[in-house]
């Protein structure tokens, strides 16, 4: 066999990937090959949540601190709104975490602690209080002076 998964995981998925294409299946790494399949879903999901966080952090910025905003924050909003809208977009699927309790109070708890560490402000809802939808909806701003 070539080189090992715990070697080197670029050339090992290559010589997989080789293997592969050339019908060779007795010869792949089938539990590396799945496990490396899984962590590809995991990463989606990961990218999700991570901009979700940054989303949510920002709209609470943004209404507790109305002295503050500015078109920087505007920006990382709408940005995360359009990042979030690809990654869905790309893998479908993800919808379903947006309404998964456990999934938005995982994300809820790292949006509060980002909002709490880049503020100093620690009043922040205990429970989520918008709807994902009303989140990623590009005209919502909480607060906002219409």
């Amino acid at each position: 066999m070539g080189t090992s998964y715990d070697e080197d995981v670029i050339a090992w998925a290559n010589e997989q990937a080789a293997l592969l294409r050339a019908g060779k299946l007795s010869a792949i790494d089938i539990e590396h090959i799945a496990e490396e399949i899984e962590d590809v879903g995991k990463s989606e999901q990961r990218e999700l949540a991570n901009r979700m966080a940054v989303l949510l952090a920002h709209l609470l910025k943004w209404q507790y601190q109305p002295e503050r905003r500015g078109s920087s924050w505007q920006a990382t909003i709408r940005e995360q709104r359009r990042a979030i809208e690809v990654v869905l977009r790309k893998t479908p699927s993800l919808k379903n975490s947006l309404n998964d309790p456990e999934w938005i109070t995982g994300v809820w708890a790292d949006a509060k602690s980002k909002a709490i560490e880049e503020t100093g402000l620690d009043v922040f809802p205990e429970d989520y209080p918008w709807s994902m939808e009303k989140a990623l909806d590009s005209t919502f701003f909480p607060d906002r002076p219409q």
